[in-house]
């Protein structure tokens, strides 16, 4: 693959188990493959102190706290007041990963919407952007993104390109990760193509959704090259301009130099 700099992977997940026996080594060895700029984000309380901990370790590393759908039956009471205290740290610098997941259904849809629309409300009063988590749940995810109208992103998109047009229209961001490789990719990519060039993003959601050919593999952030070459291929651009874009582009969103 070409040489890539200054990539920003704009969602990541460094904080997980699977990266307990080299986390260290695999972080060290990601500015020689060109990535400058990290947002790990979070799904839990837990994870969510994790994401900063990494973020205090790491200069170019920032992070996100939330709560995802899949744990959003078990946050405690309490849960918004300890977001909102965490938030304080200078280097969160969103709320998520949140949203809804109607595939796995971990926790009832109602406790979902309820703990999704109290984290879009508590970012509004903190003044930072989301990160969405959208699966199997389109058109309840744009009615809330309707409704509250947040700063933010919808991470790892996987609807229509005419859904990611209406994203983009709401004023948010559209990221796309390592499916946009599959053999069956043209929906993404026809994603790709139609989203404007200041409201597009690239990330790994790593240690998940590795890209051709490395399908299969726990990824990180040396692999978003394979993501830019098909989405640079998508917009008729080349790799390095989808990368230069997308940073630039993530840079704003997160309010990052």
């Amino acid at each position: 693959m070409e040489q890539l700099t200054g990539i920003f992977d704009s969602h990541a997940h460094y904080d997980q188990k699977r990266f307990d026996a080299d986390r260290e080594e695999v972080i060290a060895a990601l500015a020689a493959a060109g990535v400058s700029r990290v947002m790990n984000a979070a799904s839990d309380l837990p994870s969510s102190r994790d994401a900063m901990a990494l973020a205090e370790q790491y200069p170019f590393f920032w992070c996100s706290v939330g709560i995802h759908p899949h744990e959003a039956e078990d946050a405690p009471a309490d849960y918004l007041d300890q977001l909102r205290e965490l938030s304080k740290h200078p280097k969160v610098k969103a709320i998520g990963e949140i949203g809804l997941d109607y595939h796995y259904d971990f926790s009832p849809r109602d406790i979902q919407r309820r703990v999704f629309e109290e984290q879009l409300i508590l970012a509004k009063e903190l003044d930072l952007p989301v990160i969405i988590h959208d699966r199997e749940a389109h058109a309840e995810t744009m009615e809330l993104l309707t409704k509250y109208r947040p700063r933010g992103v919808v991470h790892c998109f996987s609807g229509s390109a005419e859904m990611a047009q209406q994203v983009a229209q709401l004023g948010m961001y559209v990221g796309f990760t390592g499916t946009v490789t599959f053999k069956n990719a043209r929906k993404p990519l026809e994603a790709v193509a139609a989203v404007p060039e200041d409201r597009i993003l690239m990330e790994t959601d790593c240690p998940y959704m590795a890209p051709e050919p490395l399908r299969g593999r726990r990824s990180d952030s040396s692999m978003l090259p394979y993501t830019a070459a098909a989405m640079a291929a998508a917009r008729g651009i080349t790799p390095q301009q989808m990368v230069d874009i997308a940073a630039r582009n993530a840079c704003r969103l997160f309010g990052i130099e």
